[in-house]
């Protein structure tokens, strides 16, 4: 098995739906941040990646057809030439509606002292996507450039920027697959978000 997509869109672009979505397409099994949770033993994998250290990606790709949001999305680039026959989907959403998001739900996560395992959120992404400034300007500005440096660094063919709402009619050309007989996936609100965090930490989460 090895990766047909690569996911290069920031977590809270729609990802957990393409994740579904994408495995109804038959590019699953997709990892997603969900992924390192129902598998802890992966998380030393991405605590080396966060530390700078290099790695085999069959480690823990090798099960996987396809990937989407964090903390596969930090290295789209590695991803796509580690394997150059996969197809990159950017996925997006408005900034302002992104950070809002992010802020009801993953942002803990990036900050020091995080209840999750690992040290990959704060280091990953906290320190060295966002710089530690978790200001609405700051992480609009990252969100922003990242989102223009895949589209400069992939060639277009092999692109596809993709809104949740463009679902299946962009989705499946871009594949080369059918449309599927179901309605594209609605999954992951801030509530099933947070419903579910307090499950994995095992106790309130309170986000701010």
């Amino acid at each position: 098995m090895t990766l047909k997509v690569v996911g290069a869109g920031f977590g809270r672009t729609g990802t957990r739906s393409l994740k579904e979505a994408l495995e109804i397409l038959g590019f699953g099994p997709c990892h997603h941040m969900m992924e390192v949770f129902m598998h802890p033993e992966q998380v030393a994998f991405w605590d080396r990646l966060a530390q700078g250290q290099k790695v085999d990606w069959n480690e823990v790709f090798a099960n996987y057809q396809s990937a989407c949001d964090w903390p596969s999305c930090t290295f789209y680039k590695e991803l796509a030439d580690a394997y150059p026959q996969a197809k990159v989907i950017l996925s997006l959403r408005d900034p302002s509606a992104w950070y809002k998001s992010v802020s009801s739900t993953i942002l803990p996560s990036m900050k020091e002292g995080s209840r999750l395992p690992g040290v990959f959120g704060p280091v990953l992404l906290g320190r060295r996507t966002f710089n530690n400034d978790f200001s609405e300007a700051h992480m609009i500005d990252v969100y922003n450039r990242h989102n223009e440096e895949v589209k400069r660094v992939i060639p277009k063919d092999r692109l596809l920027v993709f809104e949740a709402a463009d679902g299946w009619e962009k989705l499946c050309p871009f594949l080369g697959v059918p449309v599927p007989g179901k309605p594209y996936p609605n999954m992951n609100t801030t509530e099933e978000f947070q419903s579910r965090m307090k499950a994995v930490a095992g106790q309130p989460v309170k986000f701010d």
